[in-house]
Formats: C-alpha cells, sequence, structure tokens
C-alpha cells in the first residue's frame, strides 16, 4: 500500500517574499483601530517585502494596518502616495499617512512612508532600526526635511473614506497565507536590502 503525503499548497518562504498577502479585514476603519494594531505590531521586526504578520516592511505596515480594517490600498508607498485626499503637513491628522523621498527638493521619487500620530510623531517600519517604532520630527529632523506628500484615507468624522485615485496605480497581485509563506518569528532577520 502507498501513503501519499500531503504537504499542503503553500510555496515555503525564501527572501526576498514578493508575494503579497491580502490581510484578514478584522475591524473598521476607525482611528482607535489604527492605534490598537499598531500597538499589536510594535518592536516587530524590519524585513524587505513583508506585509506581516510577523514582519513588514514601511509599506507592507501601513498597506496592512488600513488592509485589516476593509480598506484595500496598494501594496507600495509610492502607489499608496497615488491615492486619497492631499493634506498639508500642517493639517496633519491621526492615521494620515506621510510620505518621504531623498532630502533633494527637485525628487519626487518615494521611498518610505509613516502614519501619522499627532504632535509630530509618526509609526514606521525603519529600515535603519530594523523594527516598527515611534519616531518624532523633533527627534529625528532629518525626516521632515524628506517629507514629499501627505495623504489621507479616513475623513476626520470617519464616516468616508477619500480613495480618490491621482494617476495610475500598478496593483499587485494578492495571494493568502495558504498558498505562500510570510516571515515567521524565530527566522533569521535579513539585514540587507535587496537592490
Amino acid at each position: 500500500m502507498v501513503t501519499i503525503l500531503l504537504t499542503g499548497c503553500a510555496k515555503s518562504y525564501s527572501y526576498p517574499n514578493y508575494d503579497v498577502i491580502k490581510p484578514e479585514v478584522i475591524c473598521k476603519p476607525k482611528r482607535k483601530n489604527i492605534e490598537k494594531l499598531l500597538r499589536k505590531h510594535l518592536d516587530k521586526p524590519y524585513v524587505w517585502a513583508e506585509e506581516g504578520p510577523n514582519a513588514f516592511d514601511c509599506s507592507g505596515l501601513t498597506y496592512n494596518i488600513y488592509g485589516q480594517m476593509g480598506v484595500s490600498i496598494p501594496r507600495v508607498a509610492r502607489e499608496q502616495a497615488k491615492m486619497g485626499k492631499y493634506v498639508k503637513f500642517e493639517d496633519l491628522t491621526y492615521g494620515d499617512l506621510i510620505f518621504f523621498g531623498s532630502t533633494y527638493y527637485k525628487s519626487r521619487r518615494i521611498n518610505h512612508v509613516g502614519i501619522y500620530l499627532g504632535n509630530g510623531w509618526f509609526a514606521q517600519a525603519s529600515s535603519k532600526d530594523r523594527k516598527v517604532l515611534y519616531t518624532n520630527f523633533k527627534d529625528e529632523p532629518r525626516y521632515r526635511k524628506r517629507v514629499k506628500i501627505c495623504r489621507r484615507y479616513l475623513s476626520k468624522d470617519e464616516r468616508k473614506l477619500y480613495m480618490t485615485c491621482h494617476g495610475r496605480i500598478n496593483r499587485a497581485k494578492t495571494t493568502t497565507r495558504r498558498h505562500t509563506t510570510p516571515w515567521q518569528t524565530g527566522m533569521r532577520v535579513p539585514n540587507k536590502i535587496p537592490r
């Protein structure tokens, strides 16, 4: 008698994992839920091309948090920056996304994103610090020089989503954990970002 073992159909993890795992919706789009989700992810490792649940890159963190609230946004920062309502830096409110680039004022290239928390604080998955953390513009003034654009997805009264598209968006094909394996706690954290 021949026994066939089924090991599942999930692709095993390899770095970098460019498969985009769609987050499971677990709550409504509310600022208090952004706060709860962020607290759960604080200090988790930075791993390039990961969108959770155990590790994140910068846009993977924003993709995951908004995705868990049922708000479908693109996976990468430069595409996320094309959606939502334009907001001046001075008018930021909790949950708005801040998009960063180089300090060269003519550059429009987006290469980082964070979630504004108020009083100059924002949350980010930092490639420098290798983890999800809170950062303040006063303590790290170089970030203020790198701000390129700010976007709001959730209206102040939380009754409306600003999901207007400002340009062509290349949406990533998504999958589930059933079909691919994300980075797992206990795995080695890669220290180099692929270029």
